[in-house]
């Protein structure tokens, strides 16, 4: 007789995605102003670092980030999407929303550097409760997403992999390969990192972060208490 175990899985992540390619055109155009802006202001840090380094490095491994751009009125159905979404996706997560305004409380545009080695460390987005991503200019040849096991527990007691290329149990790392388009939303929670970009290929995409608020946090602010 053979022992058939039943498989019960328990505290999984979930990365949500979406292609959305009918948006590109008219939010790369929108977002043009904000990465000139940064790449104007950047330019006074780019001539110091060459006079320090005493060679022409130009941009090498810097990031064009605009400011908070979520108000900029040609973004709208990009800020839209995202607030409906992302509180859709915190309820389907089991979370009672009807007791939280969700806000949202990072959204930028980032561009990696024409001469390549852009690139951001694993990091999380501290005191928010969904991240994600809009992927403006990128292909098979720039930068990408990758995502780290979020359980310091298990992480701290990995075992070697038979395969490492398998998605597994065991696996510590796992990345997506967006086009223009793509559109992705995770728990805040989840480290993530950008790889290293060669700068082939121009890499833009725009990332968001958003936080739920009690309501009577949000209403006692309203009546000025």
């Amino acid at each position: 007789m053979n022992d058939i175990l039943r498989t019960d899985n328990y505290f999984a992540t979930p990365i949500w995605s979406i292609e959305k390619p009918e948006w590109v055109d008219k939010i790369n155009t929108a977002c043009d102003k904000h990465i000139n802006f940064s790449k104007k202001n950047l330019k006074k840090q780019i001539k110091e670092r060459e006079l320090f380094y005493k060679k022409k490095v130009g941009d090498h491994s810097l990031s064009y980030h605009s400011g908070e751009i979520h108000n900029d009125p040609d973004l709208k159905v990009l800020v839209d999407y995202v607030g409906n979404t992302s509180k859709n996706l915190l309820d389907e997560m089991g979370y009672d929303m009807k007791h939280y305004e969700l806000f949202i409380n990072e959204f930028w545009v980032q561009e990696f550097a024409k001469k390549g080695g852009g690139h951001h460390d694993t990091h999380v987005h501290y005191d928010n409760h969904m991240s994600g991503f809009y992927f403006l200019k990128c292909s098979d040849k720039t930068s990408r997403p990758v995502y780290t096991d979020p359980r310091p527990a298990a992480v701290m007691s990995k075992l070697a992999l038979k395969n490492p290329a398998d998605i597994t149990y065991g696996t510590t790392l796992i990345h997506n390969n967006p086009k223009p388009g793509t559109l992705i939303f995770f728990p805040a929670y989840l480290p993530h990192q950008f790889i290293v970009d060669e700068g082939v290929e121009p890499f833009r995409f725009i990332h968001f972060n958003l936080q739920a608020v009690r309501k009577t946090i949000v209403n006692g602010i309203k009546d000025g208490l």
